[in-house]
């Protein structure tokens, strides 16, 4: 979940090492470090703890840091405690200091991911008479390199496929040689790389954001390959050490997309991206009032056959699956399970060909959504990637990919991204059922006029947030948040809940209301925060009825509903109307409130919106 820059070329790297890192600290923020080549000189490496601006702060914004190829680290500590001493990038030498300055190593690298046997290696490396200075993974790496590199008088690229063998594990690792003073060489398994050049010189990220100003032309490099870069080109090569080809992908994201654009923070711009976003997801998929997945290569016949489906993902991604789960068992008629991606990698289920396993993840990198997708593939499921970056792992590794057009998405906690999954998973509902003649043409037309409304009515629903911001200063300092609903509103809730936990850091938790009394209503107290989702015509009393039930053990009520319900006024202390449309899809709205309550929650309470705690945007490692 770390991310990992570099740059070589014929300008200062510092300055561009630290711009890419800041369009990646979503990504990490405990500590931060580079390393500069200047020439033949050797490599400065300088590290701070906390975020990025102390590094910037340190190296005078890369201006005291000469020379034209480096790479940069922002982490998100796995192995070992946020600190100086663990900070990246790592050396096969000695590095203790408050970074290192220069150093004679003849090994520097930086590393996203987790060696799952760094001990056994360790310990190999103990006996070669190798010493560490960390607690992290990455310098044993680092120095496993170092030992092919030395013991076989190898070059780098051979040293470092020996090296990928007997790693396990995932990685991103990015290492620069004193021998080859302008040259980076990459390494990857699992954990995602993007590579591109441009006038002259080359550079490499974790993610698109970081380098989408200087370059749209990108390199996806693969598991379990190697490259290697120098100013203005680059070079591919197998584990056996064989140069191979890879091919070019045109990013076609406005640069703009990544930037704050004159808002307070990401996740605020990002909310109300969400009518573009979904908007232009709906226009990939609906072409003259016809729904096409032509690019996806699903065909009619393809989803005639599947007689189940399995939902796969994590976090607000698997949100969207639970959504999703109510709209098609009630529109397509067949059984939908919706699994955590880190469960289902590891238990027995069993599947058939006519299964259609889809995995929804927003980066197309997310560690266990692709274990599970190779757990699928294995078992002989076909399988759909839903995925908004293009290139990305899951989205070349599944049988069948829908993209969403969210654009780059920087803020940690999803909310256009999650909107433009919400509508794919609809379309792709609609479209099943149709071709399974469970709903007519006349219907079809009625669904797509309903899905094709919500955008606008999206920006009807922004328009209320002054409302959700004067209420959320009245319950900021609320210790604790109950969200409740009944089928489709469940899953909303899930997903509200998860939005204001994450940033509030308010303890939150979502329930099926007709669970309340199986034992969660005796945590309800006086001032206790309940959220009801009641936007279920069928379910509405049921759910009203509980909500009163918390009522009248001295809970505070809020509602969101649709326009018309005007009877929750009488019952709930606040209360958002989102607008009209089919119950199907109602989720695209009253997400939205939500949303916004949490992320004015998050401000009211002083804290860093964008960049919570403990959290990174892509969980690339297990």
């Amino acid at each position: 979940m770390c991310g990992i820059v570099g740059y070589t070329g014929h300008v200062q790297a510092a300055p561009i090492l630290l711009d890419g890192l800041a369009r990646l600290e979503y990504r990490g923020y405990d500590s931060a470090g580079l390393a500069v080549r200047d020439g033949t000189a050797p490599a400065e490496v300088v590290k701070a703890t906390g975020k990025l601006y102390h590094l910037a702060d340190k190296t005078d914004q890369g201006r005291a840091l000469p020379g034209n190829c480096g790479i940069g680290h922002t982490r998100w500590a796995t192995h070992g405690d946020p600190s100086m001493v663990n900070a990246h990038p790592h050396v096969s030498g000695n590095c203790t200091g408050s970074g290192c300055g220069p150093v004679e190593s003849d090994v520097v690298g930086v590393h996203n991911g987790i060696i799952e046997n760094f001990t056994e290696l360790k310990e190999k490396l103990l006996r070669h008479d190798y010493a560490f200075y960390s607690d992290t993974d990455t310098e044993v790496a680092v120095k496993l390199v170092d030992y092919y590199y030395k013991k076989y008088k190898i070059g780098p690229v051979d040293a470092i496929t020996r090296a990928m063998v007997r790693i396990r594990g995932s990685y991103a690792l990015a290492l620069m040689f004193k021998d080859y003073p302008d040259e980076i060489f990459v390494a990857r398994k699992d954990s995602p790389l993007v590579i591109g050049t441009a006038d002259g010189a080359s550079y490499l990220a974790s993610d698109v954001p970081a380098i989408l100003k200087y370059t749209r032309n990108v390199y996806y490099i693969d598991n379990l390959q190697v490259g290697r870069i120098s100013a203005g080109s680059v070079k591919f090569y197998d584990l056996n050490g064989d140069e191979i080809q890879l091919p070019l992908t045109e990013i076609t994201w406005d640069a703009a997309a990544a930037e704050k654009d004159g808002y307070e923070h990401f996740m605020l711009k990002e909310i109300h991206e969400q009518p573009k976003a979904v908007r232009d997801t709906l226009n990939s998929l609906v072409k003259d009032g016809k729904i096409t997945l032509e690019e996806t290569g699903l065909t009619d016949d393809m989803l005639r056959q599947v007689s189940r489906v399995d939902i796969v993902a994590c976090g607000s991604a698997w949100h969207v699956g639970m959504a999703s789960q109510y709209v098609i068992e009630d529109l397509v008629k067949v059984p939908v399970r919706v699994e955590l991606a880190s469960e289902y990698r590891y238990r027995s289920i069993p599947v058939a060909p006519d299964t259609l396993v889809i995995v929804i993840s927003q980066s197309g990198e997310t560690a266990d959504s692709l274990a599970a997708l190779r757990v699928a593939k294995e078992r002989g499921a076909m399988t759909l990637a839903v995925v908004n970056v293009i290139g990305s792992t899951i989205a070349r590794e599944a049988d069948h990919t829908l993209y969403t057009l969210a654009g780059p998405e920087i803020a940690v906690a999803t909310t256009k991204a999650y909107s433009a999954q919400l509508i794919a998973m609809d379309v792709l509902a609609v479209k099943m059922a149709a071709v399974k003649e469970q709903i007519t043409e006349e219907q079809v037309a009625g669904f797509l006029e309903a899905l094709n409304a919500i955008p606008e009515q999206i920006g009807r629903v922004l328009e209320e947030k002054q409302r959700l911001q004067w209420f959320s200063s009245k319950i900021a300092n609320t210790h604790d948040i109950f969200f409740i609903g009944r089928g489709l509103d469940y899953a909303i809730s899930l997903e509200g809940s998860l939005k204001m936990k994450e940033i509030s850091y308010i303890h939150s938790e979502a329930y099926a209301a007709g669970e309340l009394k199986h034992g969660t209503i005796s945590l309800i107290e006086q001032n206790t925060l309940v959220i009801g989702v009641l936007t279920q015509g069928s379910l509405f009393e049921k759910t009203l009825s509980n909500m009163l039930e918390c009522k009248s053990r001295g809970a505070y009520l809020m509602g969101v509903t649709t326009n018309g319900n005007f009877s929750v006024e009488d019952s709930v202390n606040f209360t958002v109307y989102v607008p009209k449309t089919d119950e199907h899809f109602i989720a695209s709205l009253a997400i939205v409130p939500l949303q916004l309550l949490g992320y004015y929650t998050s401000v009211n309470r002083g804290l860093d919106v964008d960049k919570p705690r403990n959290l990174a945007k892509s969980v690339t490692v297990e």
